[in-house]
């Protein structure tokens, strides 16, 4: 591979099928001039996605890593498809293998849409009732039953022969802030982040978790500095890499977000984040400044070719991994068929019913009796939508 092929492959922008034919041709002159890596998709339908997926792989010359951000299934971003139970939900499931399960069918999902990697599941402990951004995106405020449930979800997306990413590293359940739009901070000392927010990570990294996502998170006591988390050499590399020992491709969250794109210290953080160990450099404000940037940077630095050549192995090695050395397009026949099945209905309902958790018993009412007769209140239509 050139130079140009090797820094392209680290990039991956946001695709949204139901945008119009402009940002197709965008994407798809992005992929021909720069050589990228893969593609995320966000907002859409399951039917244009595969149409421009299967175009989008055809111009390029080494298959895409394809990926969604997909924490409750594909319906977390496309229309026309059955959405799994969020993830507060499948906290409070008591059966860990209705979680596997789930986790086997949205890969599954992912799969028969030419999906390879699904950034899920979520490790953030949610200890923060302030928090704007994670909420019931956590499985709970336990760091081993977080550990656990995610486990279970990342061992059913393997199952399905699906990559999966433990995020966001190292812990957004404990902030106030969104780093969306700003960039949160995690006062705690060390000791606190180690034996806490880092004990879902530790745990899916011992069992063989695909890649890690890297939050934009200030979090002085692992940085020694202000600097985002995503871009900091000691979090990235002497942290996740050398102390936690994890091998496996390691992602920014995305680059446009404000926690990362409006730190002006940096020369470039697209630069900054490679530079910090980041294999996969997510949705970048400028791709074609970025690899640039990150090309100067390695004819430079021989030290830093090394680099390139670690991260490109991974992300080949990734491709690999999902069988697209021997890429086929999208079979689109049926293809909401196979995406929607009575098997996933039935899922549903077995988490919900795993998951009916008993807060109060006032005056012992329950377990109801088999003799008294109950009346039933129905509190919104169908939809779940209020009717008052």
């Amino acid at each position: 591979m050139t130079l140009d092929e090797k820094v392209g492959q680290l990039f991956v922008p946001m695709v949204f099928s139901e945008q119009e034919e402009k940002h197709f041709e965008e994407i798809k002159s992005l992929i021909e001039k720069h050589h990228l890596g893969g593609l995320i998709f966000s907002l859409g339908s399951p039917d244009k996605q595969s149409k421009w997926l299967n175009e989008f792989q055809s111009v390029s010359k080494v298959p895409l890593l394809i990926s969604m951000d997909a924490e409750w299934g594909v319906a977390m971003r496309l229309d026309s498809v059955v959405a799994f139970p969020w993830n507060m939900t499948l906290g409070a499931a008591q059966n860990d293998e209705v979680l596997r399960k789930i986790g086997q069918r949205m890969g599954e999902q992912e799969r028969a849409l030419g999906v390879h990697m699904s950034y899920a599941p979520v490790l953030d402990i949610n200890t923060n009732p302030n928090n704007p951004i994670i909420g019931n995106r956590s499985f709970g405020e336990s760091p081993t039953l977080v550990a656990r449930k995610g486990l279970a979800i990342m061992r059913g997306h393997h199952d399905a022969g699906r990559l999966t990413s433990g995020k966001h590293f190292p812990g957004h359940g404990d902030t106030a802030q969104d780093s969306h739009k700003t960039l949160p901070t995690l006062s705690f000392d060390r000791d606190r982040i180690e034996n806490n927010e880092l004990l879902p990570f530790k745990k899916l990294i011992e069992n063989g978790i695909s890649s890690i996502m890297v939050a934009h998170l200030n979090v002085p006591a692992l940085t020694g500095s202000n600097l985002p988390t995503s871009l900091s050499y000691k979090v990235v590399t002497e942290l996740l890499k050398e102390q936690l020992g994890f091998n496996g491709l390691i992602v920014t969250d995305a680059l446009n977000m404000k926690g990362a794109s409006d730190y002006t210290e940096l020369d470039n953080i697209d630069l900054a984040a490679f530079i910090a160990g980041n294999d996969v450099l997510l949705i970048s404000n400028n791709i074609p400044l970025g690899i640039d940037k990150i090309k100067q940077a390695v004819l430079n630095t021989p030290q830093l070719n090394i680099r390139l050549e670690e991260s490109v192995k991974k992300i080949l090695k990734a491709k690999y991994k999902v069988g697209l050395s021997n890429y086929k397009p999208i079979n689109r026949n049926n293809l909401l068929e196979k995406i929607n099945t009575r098997l996933d209905s039935l899922l549903i309902q077995d988490a919900f019913a795993e998951s009916i958790t008993l807060l109060k018993n006032d005056n012992n009412l329950l377990p109801l009796d088999t003799i008294s007769k109950y009346a039933h209140l129905k509190m919104g239509d169908a939809r779940g939508n209020s009717i008052f």
